[in-house]
């Protein structure tokens, strides 16, 4: 067996590996990248590039059949959805290319292809090759979880990653799981022509939710002719003559949904069982994620984790993020953490939904006296406007420390709107800092500090 050494060695070339590798050469280091599948990782293949070009083809759509709304005749509208496919199909292409381009072309940088597996704390073996470093990096990912759910083993399902590659439109697509990656492919494949059924065990949609953001979201999707099944405590899937279907109880409707296909959406888990982590003494709790402290160090000396895979985070840019926590302190002299970063992401139905920080619910519970404000869409002069109405904003602050300490934006271009309170959450402003910023006329964000005027206690 052949073996080489390096300063460095990256497992994974999802969103944190490539960068990380970059600055590592940077700063004069022989670094190994090892990917044993698709460079670009979950985000440029199966996940937000594709499925945001999907839901950008779902809203084009959307908007052509309300076109008599704003005076637009546009006549009977009709999706082609093999060139739907194509266009995602190409951003992704485009994407993995322009990064395999760059880590071929990287200076001090050995690309590798194939399956990394430890041999001890600062060997990895890929193929018949032995591999050393002082510094192991690890990327490698997640990917969707399959449920333990009665017939599961006996009906043909969909994940998000097979999504992408199915060739005809669902006549009927079956959705178990109401969270955020359900809920998008829900509303795009409604938009497309598809009937839509989504199934979710929780009371309410995305659990994590306020209940009157959950609600308002159901709303939208109801709005759109999306079947929800909330409270479905006893998930099976069964085969009948006429296609797949799902059992389920709950309160109302009947106890059985049949479709065409079926889409699991049920939670992802990380892609650590085929690395030996054993051989390198790396810990794993039980779903299999890597524990990490506040700088990204498992509890092996000289080895990281980054990415979905330590569980510290589920969205491309806390994969980055970790990328930057990691290299500001092994080469800028920094000491940055995990835990000083504030969860901010959006969910892609439309309108979409931009959140950070805590929920009102979050906050509630910590026992601190809260300030919460509000308002429906429909009193946002840009959402009028736009014709686009459905939702509602709300900032919630701590009483007392006049922190902000989260907000919710559901509405059109919430997902972009929101960073207003991510910036000023950011450099510690509090909501009277907040109120006295003078935003754009007319936009969904000079709401932001009228939220903070009109906030009362929960």
């Amino acid at each position: 067996m052949s073996a080489r050494s390096f300063d460095a060695i990256i497992v994974g070339a999802g969103q944190a590996g490539p960068s990380l590798a970059g600055r590592l050469t940077g700063a004069g280091m022989k670094v190994a990248l090892i990917e044993r599948h698709l460079v670009g990782g979950t985000c440029v293949n199966t996940g937000c590039m594709p499925t945001k070009t999907l839901v950008a083809s779902a809203y084009a759509a959307q908007l052509a059949r309300r076109g008599a709304d704003y005076g637009v005749n546009v006549g009977p509208v009709t999706v082609d959805i093999a060139r739907v496919r194509a266009r995602a199909t190409r951003v992704t292409l485009d994407s993995r290319a322009s990064v395999t381009a760059w880590l071929e072309g990287m200076e001090g940088l050995t690309f590798i292809r194939g399956q990394a597996q430890f041999e001890g704390p600062d060997r990895l073996r890929v193929g018949d090759e032995r591999l050393t470093a002082p510094r192991i990096f690890l990327n490698v990912g997640g990917r969707a979880s399959v449920p333990p759910l009665p017939g599961v083993d006996k009906v043909p399902f969909l994940d998000n990653s097979s999504m992408l590659a199915l060739a005809e439109l669902p006549e009927h697509l079956l959705v178990v799981g109401g969270s955020y990656i359900g809920l998008e492919f829900a509303q795009m494949y409604r938009r497309f022509g598809s009937a839509v059924t989504v199934v979710e065990r929780q009371p309410h949609l995305i659990a994590r939710e306020d209940e009157e953001i959950s609600e308002a979201i159901r709303g939208i999707l109801a709005a759109e002719g999306i079947s929800i099944r909330t409270g479905a405590e006893c998930i099976r899937l069964m085969q009948t003559d006429g296609g797949p279907a799902i059992g389920l109880d709950c309160e109302d409707g009947p106890p059985e949904v049949a479709g065409s296909h079926v889409l699991l959406a049920v939670g992802r888990v990380p892609n650590t069982a085929d690395l030996g982590l054993a051989a390198a003494g790396v810990a794993a709790d039980a779903r299999g994620y890597i524990p990490v402290n506040d700088r990204l160090e498992t509890n092996v000396p000289g080895i990281w984790a980054l990415g979905d895979c330590n569980g510290r985070g589920a969205f491309t840019h806390t994969a980055y993020n970790d990328f930057e926590i990691v290299a500001a302190n092994l080469l800028d002299g920094g000491d940055r953490k995990v835990s000083d970063r504030i969860t901010a992401y959006a969910l892609y139905i439309d309108p979409p939904l931009g959140r950070v920080g805590m929920s009102e619910t979050e906050a509630r519970k910590s026992g601190r006296p809260v300030l919460v404000g509000k308002r429906p869409m429909s009193k946002v002069g840009r959402a009028v406007e736009k014709g686009e109405t459905q939702g509602l904003m709300k900032l919630v602050a701590d009483a007392e420390t006049r922190a902000i300490l989260g907000a919710a934006i559901l509405g059109p271009g919430g997902d972009e709107a929101i960073h207003g309170v991510v910036d000023m959450m950011n450099v510690g402003a509090t909501i009277d800092q907040l109120a006295w910023s003078v935003p754009i006329h007319p936009t969904v964000s000079e709401l932001i500090p009228t939220l903070v005027n009109e906030a009362k206690p929960a």
